[in-house]
């Protein structure tokens, strides 16, 4: 291992929670800033002792490059290898794969940041939970969006989420929700209600849920998992910097979501080859530099609260296109971090070990021994991460 980088793993190895204090996260005192990446699979995968190894070679590939949080999937819901294979009913051996990610990531230096449900179908997400409510004769459930105002299917995720945060970790004895190796809970990965444009509807469910998962777990951050689209209570952003115009009609609404006091960061996403794919790659720089900054500023002066760009990808279409990519996230996230702003790091989509199979490849993994351009940027960022860090505890 490169001294440089495992001098950073050791340096963030740290024991506390992460808190948040203002447009900053703080670690034992001191603001923190970070480096991450996205790998959904760790639980998935760990279930089969036979491919642990591909969890152990991607948190040994993370530290590496210098990262420091990992964003994964804490549910799997009626779907093979089902954390929750009905309402209430848990798979055990699941939860103990959850257990060994868990426990794994601390001797990586890994904070994790664990996602609860999902908003589209895969890993069963909102839609199974309508179906199961279907299956008990819950009537009136017109579409998948009933998951965020029927009170039958509320109290179906409140189970789960209550389950979760107790769980005693069968590795480490630790509860969940007093271990600070988990950074923090996101309500759900990419919520969307489209058919209430307005937002009221999802705006009530994340009030209802951030007030709930506090009740239980009042040491970990929290945040909804948004992908940063505005919304009607900020109709001018809406026109301005949103992606296209059915962004602004999804039910989210960056500013109001985040407004809510149980909420302790915001998240935004950027993936300019889904939301701009007929764009040069001109364009899509160009508004990615301004989708970061617009939702750094807004975090900054609006909310009053960090920021992290929680997933970020590009397809490699032309040679150097994901090095540029990668180039203007990076700069446009140090450049507020460096100035006081709210930034506070990105996570790119996805960190792949060597050997992954294919059925998972999406166009936008990432393997370091494939894209050493791409890598040796992920590495100057987190070393950049790191001066901060660095600074921070010096100044003070």
């Amino acid at each position: 291992m490169d001294s440089s980088v495992e001098s950073i793993a050791v340096e963030q190895r740290n024991e506390g929670f992460v808190k948040s204090n203002g447009t900053h996260f703080q670690l034992d005192g001191y603001p923190f800033f970070l480096n991450g990446f996205n790998t959904y699979w760790l639980m998935y995968l760990a279930v089969d002792a036979g491919q642990r190894s591909k969890v152990i070679a991607v948190m040994q590939e993370a530290m590496d490059l210098g990262l420091t949080l990992a964003r994964t999937w804490a549910f799997n819901d009626g779907c093979y290898r089902a954390l929750q294979k009905a309402p209430g009913v848990y798979d055990e051996q699941i939860f103990q794969s959850l257990d060994f990610v868990i426990a794994e990531a601390k001797k990586y230096g890994l904070k994790l940041l664990l996602s609860l449900s999902n908003s589209f179908s895969d890993f069963g997400g909102k839609a199974q939970y309508v179906q199961w409510a279907r299956s008990a004769g819950v009537s009136g459930l017109d579409s998948d969006d009933a998951f965020f105002t029927d009170s039958v299917i509320k109290g179906y995720y409140k189970a789960f989420v209550q389950t979760v945060l107790t769980r005693v970790n069968t590795v480490n004895g630790l509860a969940y929700r007093d271990d600070p190796t988990i950074f923090g809970w996101e309500l759900m990965n990419e919520p969307r209600c489209p058919s209430d444009s307005s937002g009221d509807k999802l705006q009530g469910w994340i009030e209802e849920m951030a007030k709930y998962v506090k009740s239980i777990d009042n040491q970990h951050l929290l945040t909804v998992g948004l992908e940063g689209f505005y919304g009607s209570s900020t109709p001018e952003e809406s026109a301005a910097a949103n992606p296209n115009s059915y962004a602004g009609q999804v039910g989210t609404d960056f500013i109001r979501n985040h407004a809510i006091k149980e909420i302790d960061f915001s998240t935004a996403h950027i993936y300019p080859d889904n939301w701009l794919w007929q764009a040069s790659i001109e364009s899509q720089l160009s508004f990615t530099t301004n989708w970061i900054k617009t939702h750094a500023v807004d975090s900054q002066n609006q909310l009053n609260k960090p920021i992290i760009y929680a997933e970020f990808g590009k397809l490699e279409k032309q040679a150097g296109d994901r090095h540029k990519f990668f180039s203007a996230v990076y700069d446009g996230i140090h450049g507020s971090c460096s100035s006081g702003g709210a930034a506070a790091g990105g996570l790119l989509w996805q960190l792949f070990p060597d050997g992954m199979d294919g059925g998972m490849c999406d166009g936008f993994e990432v393997v370091a021994s494939k894209s050493p351009s791409t890598a040796s940027i992920i590495k100057a960022q987190s070393q950049r991460m790191s001066i901060l860090n660095k600074k921070s505890k010096n100044s003070n």
